[in-house]
């Protein structure tokens, strides 16, 4: 049975449970929804948004701190994701979205993920700090049961990122993460390689006598 009214923020950014995230509130409607969030302690959707609209997966979120308050309204806010949660219905009836949602969790049969699967793990998202300049909001905690998620922040790709928030499994989550990264590593070293030498081709600016 869907929830009460969950208001909704679409963003280029998909959030995890027990992640950060620190948002920068301009417009608004998104001042009044998170002011209202601030005052009675609520939790607000942060769900992906793209061409096409919002997808209907998203994470919770609540403000941890105000980092500052500037006169005309805006805010600096750092942000904690929670639960994670579907959209079946959106309501238009407040200047910002609202969703009739259903949260859910991994499977509650799911067996703990092997040992080695988490050594993998934290082994590959070890070898990526090394290589790329890729850094994570905060320093993952190794002892969170859903490891997955404190590892893939430091993963940008999106759609990547919005396939583990909406698996089930932990073991599974790992799996991907685990088979991602090797091919991530690829593709981010090249496009550094890229942003290195791009500076050296080109037209240059002559100027002719």
């Amino acid at each position: 049975m869907p929830e009460a009214l969950l208001p909704l923020f679409p963003l280029g950014v998909v959030l995890f449970p027990r992640t950060v995230l620190p948002l920068h509130i301009f417009e608004d409607r998104y001042k009044e929804m998170i002011r209202e969030a601030i005052e009675n302690n609520q939790e607000f959707g942060v769900v992906q948004a793209g061409e096409k609209g919002i997808v209907n997966m998203g994470c919770t979120a609540t403000v941890e701190k105000v980092v500052n308050r500037y006169p005309d309204g805006k805010l600096d806010i750092l942000t904690v994701g929670h639960r994670r949660f579907e959209i079946h219905e959106l309501n238009d009836e407040k200047p910002y979205l609202r969703g009739e949602i259903t949260f859910f969790d991994d499977d509650a049969d799911e067996e703990e993920p092997p040992r080695e699967l988490r050594v993998q793990a934290i082994s590959e998202y070890k070898l990526l700090r090394d290589v790329t300049d890729e850094e994570p909001q905060t320093e993952p905690r190794m002892e969170d049961p859903q490891l997955s998620f404190q590892l893939a922040q430091i993963i940008s790709d999106l759609n990547f990122r919005q396939l583990l928030l909406s698996t089930r499994s932990e073991s599974e989550r790992l799996k991907q993460f685990t088979k991602f990264v090797p091919a991530y590593l690829i593709r981010q070293k090249h496009a550094a390689h890229v942003r290195e030498i791009a500076p050296r081709n080109g037209h240059a600016r002559v100027k002719i006598q």
